[in-house]
């Protein structure tokens, strides 16, 4: 029979009865369903109903070089001092990236992201992680996860200062988390201070 665009043809051997669809039939149907799916992902943050979505790209490329920032800043952290090299709005808010250069024996307090997760690589030098309340020394080229949601914290801890590379997927309000405590005589990294960017305080961080 047919309907519209729609066309099956019905083989009857016996009791069998194969049903055969256009293939462009079941791609269109297949079309409609997925980037609805995809789409409704993405808007909700990919974390199920969170607050940190993202939106358009800038569509511009940008090469950031070694030992720059990406819009020529100094972000000074006590324990480190941070770069800067891939922005919220370059991605559209999917991605946010920075590194720690000079990681000293120190890092922040135990904390989670309600909606991000975290990824952490090694460059140089030796980061204590405690994910998930296990803790490792993660040396150059090793990588450690922390997924949202999990508490997590680090600190420089060889002999020489390391270098360290972080994307926090979606970007949510990392930046602007950033903007705020990377700065001389920045705030206190208390509960509240981690409430205002979509984190929770755990608790202390690791001594280095």
């Amino acid at each position: 029979m047919r309907s519209g665009s729609s066309f099956c043809a019905s083989v009857k051997s016996g009791r069998e009865c194969v049903i055969v669809m256009r293939r462009r039939s079941f791609l269109k149907a297949a079309g409609a369903v997925a980037p609805a799916a995809l789409l409704e992902r993405l808007a909700l943050g990919q974390n199920g109903g969170g607050a940190s979505g993202v939106g358009p790209v800038s569509g511009e490329a940008h090469v950031v070089g070694q030992g720059e920032d990406r819009f020529g800043e100094h972000h000074p952290l006590g324990f480190t001092t941070i770069l800067f090299r891939v922005g919220t709005k370059e991605s559209g808010g999917s991605l946010f990236a920075i590194e720690h250069r000079g990681l000293g024996k120190g890092g922040p307090p135990e904390h989670l992201h309600l909606y991000q997760d975290e990824w952490f690589y090694v460059l140089e030098g030796e980061v204590r992680f405690r994910v998930g309340g296990k803790e490792t020394v993660v040396g150059p080229g090793e990588s450690v996860l922390g997924p949202r949601m999990v508490p997590h914290c680090f600190a420089g801890t060889g002999e020489k200062p390391a270098r360290m590379l972080i994307t926090c997927t979606p970007a949510g309000k990392m930046e602007e988390f950033f903007r705020a405590v990377a700065v001389p005589n920045g705030p206190k990294m208390d509960a509240a201070l981690f409430a205002r960017y979509e984190m929770q305080y755990v608790g202390p961080g690791i001594v280095g």
